[in-house]
């Protein structure tokens, strides 16, 4: 099955790779549909894509210093980036020491739609369902769940705790239940398979003969960093020791770290003007 890139998410990760730029300069609106073109949207829906997340208050209007139109990030949505930024590319070795960082939440029937909201955040942040009303996640992400439910106004329907699991089943008995492992280890491998050739056509010959131009590192990077940002959340992280032997998390990590160091810098020149990651 063919991945699925959404121009929205595509527009997401274009500002998160290459729209930081430290005079906080927008990209100009023919820019963005000029780098989208080479990832396959068309400017309608590039311009639909930018008026929603303008109504999110993702994306600011703002001119250029030659005064052509163009969209900058909204401070929300830098912290939003320089967040995950932690998630995608600096994952530290998970290790069975760290503990757990459990969530339980009540909300009041009035207030009953929050209940979904906050079920589906702490879902995108990597929790694990242990009991209803009851999240779990690897200690680790305490700091960036506190952020999280703070920003959302959520943090006065929840408690969070750390802690040991101490039975009665064996922790990775338990860990299959609180996660669905196999739609996880689905996921990674539905990226290996679509970008791991990538990799190995870059790595297996000169950047000339992999056809290799400025615009096709952009267009490969893109595409992987917009299928693997997703990863870091849908997967926690969980220690070795708790997952299946053939587990396809850490290859597909790997594949990632291997196309960012190849292709993100390569992929500056078609980025113009040139802006920095940040």
């Amino acid at each position: 099955m063919a991945e699925q890139h959404t121009p929205r998410s595509l527009i997401v990760t274009l500002y998160g790779a290459y729209g930081r730029a430290p005079d906080g300069a927008p990209l100009p609106v023919a820019e963005l549909i000029r780098l989208l073109d080479a990832v396959g949207v068309d400017a309608p829906s590039v311009r639909s894509a930018v008026s929603r997340l303008k109504r999110r208050g993702l994306l600011v209007p703002a001119r250029t210093a030659a005064g052509a139109a163009g969209y900058l990030l909204s401070g929300e949505a830098r912290q939003l980036l320089d967040d995950g930024d932690r998630r995608i590319y600096a994952r530290p070795a998970p290790l069975l020491t760290e503990g757990w960082v459990l969530a339980v939440f009540t909300v009041p029937e009035a207030e009953r739609h929050k209940r979904h909201l906050l079920r589906s955040r702490l879902g995108r942040l990597g929790f694990g369902t242990a009991a209803p009303g009851v999240w779990i996640a690897p200690g680790r992400l305490h700091e960036e769940t506190s952020h999280t439910l703070r920003r959302l106004q959520l943090d006065s329907y929840v408690d969070l705790f750390g802690g040991r699991h101490l039975g009665f089943d064996a922790t990775a008995e338990a860990v299959a239940r609180w996660w669905d492992l196999p739609a996880i280890a689905g996921r990674h491998e539905a990226f290996l398979a679509a970008h791991e050739p990538v990799l190995r056509r870059w790595e297996g010959a000169g950047p000339a003969a992999a056809g290799g131009t400025p615009r096709d590192a952009y267009r490969d990077y893109l595409l992987a960093l917009d299928s693997w940002r997703q990863l870091p959340y849908a997967d926690p992280g969980l220690p070795a020791e708790l997952l299946p032997d053939d587990w396809p998390g850490e290859r597909s990590a790997e594949v990632f770290t291997r196309l960012h160091a190849r292709l993100r810098d390569a992929g500056l020149a078609f980025v113009t003007p040139p802006v920095s990651a940040g």
